[in-house]
């Protein structure tokens, strides 16, 4: 989503001497409200000798790297190659979450990988997630300085940056509900600019700066 590509672009117009842009989302899925996605796809909870679909290498190249090209492009790089790591972390306890359930000590409790992209051989652009379904697994991690998780935009130059994106949808739990409505919000803002595009696919490089004009509701209160 946005977070991935127009965020960490936008940042670096700010940034001199830049030689890293690391995005990250750290979160804590017990308050993702998809628990047949969080056990079957993302595999919280499951066996730890078994990769879930979302840690598999062609989910990582198919979703994540796609949105490293892009970035390069917005960034007018050329991505030479790349690279993917993953690390996972068993729970150490038994926890209970509120709808999802009983998760079992030595099953999967957290997990992370990086899809990097290389420029002139340099590992520059990085995609990040560290993700939890208990906050005590995986103490020695990065964790999320908002309740519940957040996205973030390092960048490592002069000077150095860091970009804090936290969200939360009324009447919904936690910190996903707000990142997935803005990551709706901004396709559907985009919606005028890709009508008055050339037909074809549409690059995020192609299109005007998106606001929220339409959007904004005048003299009346919102709850």
């Amino acid at each position: 989503g946005w977070a991935l590509d127009i965020l960490p672009a936008l940042v670096s117009g700010v940034g001199a001497g830049i030689t890293e842009i690391r995005v990250q989302e750290v979160f804590n899925y017990a308050l993702y409200d998809a628990p047949d996605v969080v056990r079957n796809v993302i595999g919280l909870g499951g066996p730890m000798d078994r990769v879930p679909q979302m840690l598999e290498e062609m989910s990582l190249m198919t979703v994540w790297a796609p949105m490293v090209w892009v970035l390069g492009d917005l960034l007018g790089l050329v991505v030479e190659d790349v690279t993917t790591s993953v690390q996972m972390r068993p729970l150490e306890r038994t926890i209970e979450v509120d709808g999802m359930g009983t998760f079992e000590e030595g099953t999967l409790g957290a997990f992370r990988f990086q899809v990097t992209g290389i420029v002139d051989g340099h590992p520059l652009l990085v995609m990040e997630h560290i993700t939890r379904i208990d906050d005590e697994c995986a103490p020695d991690w990065p964790r999320p300085v908002m309740p519940g998780g957040e996205h973030r935009v390092e960048l490592r130059g002069h000077p150095h940056l860091e970009v804090i994106v936290h969200g939360t949808e009324p009447g919904e739990p936690g910190a996903a509900g707000g990142g997935n409505a803005t990551a709706a919000n901004r396709c559907v803002n985009a919606i005028p600019a890709v009508v008055a595009a050339p037909p074809g696919p549409v690059h995020p490089r192609d299109l005007p700066a998106i606001t929220g004009a339409s959007q904004v509701v005048a003299g009346r209160r919102q709850d």
